[in-house]
């Protein structure tokens, strides 16, 4: 079985490192808020070349985080994508803010940007962009929009760390960076884990104090925050991890372009992932997209033969956030994201992690060709 990820080699490769840092911990008497997360946010600050990293328990709580630090709630709107994970508009409502989504580009599939000015309105007080699949979105556009309008960028980097646009790390280009460390991630810890970025000190200075009950001073309670700290386990973690993240957002770029080239065959009943020239992509899932006007039906018949023969695939995202029961009373249209619509019903991920052998990726790209070669040529 060829699994859509493997986490155990990445534990085998790091396995005295990762067990001296637990170690380390359980020896030290301090479990929260302690000298590991102090350093493990100054080395991540380093890495991104931001002014400051806040760490936090995960990665939905550091769009929460962020949301409250730029005083987003109630009445209150935020432009964001609809093919994304529910953490994305799930914070925004949370927050008391509306979700307010535009369609995605066929390519990237990141949101569209040309479509931010429609969905523009005086309640709009940010931009919320995803960098799905580990591609940075056009920030150039997104910043001139929202220096022209007045409002913050959150984002939202839980797919995307390392990944860059125009030369400048993703988490970096707007007021506030959200990151996860969630098992799966490029950055994975041993459970949960998040973090937000700032270069704004009064930013970053609210954030520190939100993630623990809206406390700077113990026991004195400015406003309502939340239990959201980064535990000294997953920050030991997290540093030994660090130190190999280009490494790994690297082999995961190897391992891409070998799968460009096995499936160049197969160019007529899959399309492969698109790079923007302005960006460099890490990654995280490697989806394709099945061509043809019976994509959905064939998706699934695809799924399960490459099941039988080994292969885990995924789909992201089969129902957009538009979709979703917990965004009903937004009472929105589907034929509204026609290019959303589409995409959901077609786009599927291999199997992608850095460690995966060229051996595995050919069983792979056969398996796939075996499928597809019995199905006639979309027209």
């Amino acid at each position: 079985m060829i699994p859509i990820l493997n986490l155990t080699r990445q534990y085998e490769l790091l396995k005295t490192q990762i067990n001296d840092a637990l170690i380390r911990v359980a020896a030290s008497g301090h479990y929260i808020l302690g000298p590991e997360v102090k350093a493990f946010e100054a080395e991540m600050a380093q890495y991104l070349g931001v002014k400051h990293v806040i760490g936090c328990a995960n990665g939905t709580d550091a769009l929460f985080l962020a949301l409250k630090a730029l005083r987003i709630g109630d009445g209150d709107e935020v432009i964001t994508t609809p093919f994304s994970y529910m953490a994305t508009s799930e914070s925004i409502a949370r927050a008391g803010a509306k979700p307010v989504f535009i369609d995605i580009e066929p390519d990237t599939m990141n949101f569209d940007v040309s479509l931010l000015e429609a969905a523009l309105t005086p309640n709009t007080k940010a931009i919320l962009p995803v960098h799905i699949f580990g591609q940075a979105a056009n920030m150039d556009e997104v910043k001139r929009f929202a220096q022209a309008h007045k409002l913050a960028i959150i984002e939202d980097c839980a797919q995307a760390i390392g990944s860059e646009f125009k030369g400048q790390k993703v988490g970096t280009i707007g007021e506030i960076g959200c990151f996860s460390f969630f098992p799966s991630k490029n950055l994975g810890c041993l459970g949960d884990g998040g973090m937000c970025t700032t270069n704004d000190d009064d930013l970053a200075e609210r954030l520190r104090m939100l993630r623990v009950h809206g406390s700077r001073q113990r026991y004195y309670h400015e406003e309502s925050g939340l239990n959201s700290r980064l535990d000294e386990i997953q920050a030991a973690v997290l540093r030994v991890k660090l130190k190999h993240i280009d490494e790994w957002n690297h082999a995961r770029q190897a391992v891409a372009s070998r799968y460009d080239e096995l499936l160049k065959p197969l160019a007529e009943w899959v399309k492969t992932p698109y790079r923007h020239s302005d960006g460099q992509h890490v990654f995280h899932q490697y989806t394709l997209q099945l061509q043809g006007p019976d994509a959905a039906k064939l998706r699934a018949d695809v799924q399960q033969k490459l099941q039988a023969a080994g292969i885990q695939s995924m789909i992201y995202y089969p129902v957009p956030l538009y979709r979703q029961q917990t965004h009903a009373d937004l009472n929105l249209n589907p034929q509204d994201y026609p290019l959303c619509e589409d995409l959901s019903d077609r786009v599927f991920s291999l199997p992608m992690f850095p460690e995966m052998t060229a051996e595995e990726q050919q069983q792979v790209a056969d398996a796939l060709a075996q499928v597809l070669k019995t199905v006639p040529v979309p027209v």
